[in-house]
């Protein structure tokens, strides 16, 4: 059985749902430690995902 957190987003069934409540929060946390311009466009699900991992790296937040 595959492990959904390790699924890519383009390949989530709700990967082109809006992003969650959740999601657009953690940007905007993250585009501050970042020293970035928080997303202005509404983004997808799997866009968010992929942003906040682009935003972790640069906060310094992923190894």
């Amino acid at each position: 059985m595959a492990d959904n957190t390790q699924k890519d987003p383009k390949d989530w069934v709700s990967g082109d749902d809006p992003m969650t409540a959740a999601q657009e929060s953690y940007l905007k946390t993250l585009a501050e430690q970042a020293h970035q311009t928080p997303p202005e466009d509404e983004l997808t699900k799997a866009e968010a995902s992929k942003l906040i991992d682009k935003m972790r790296q640069k906060a310094g937040l992923e190894e």
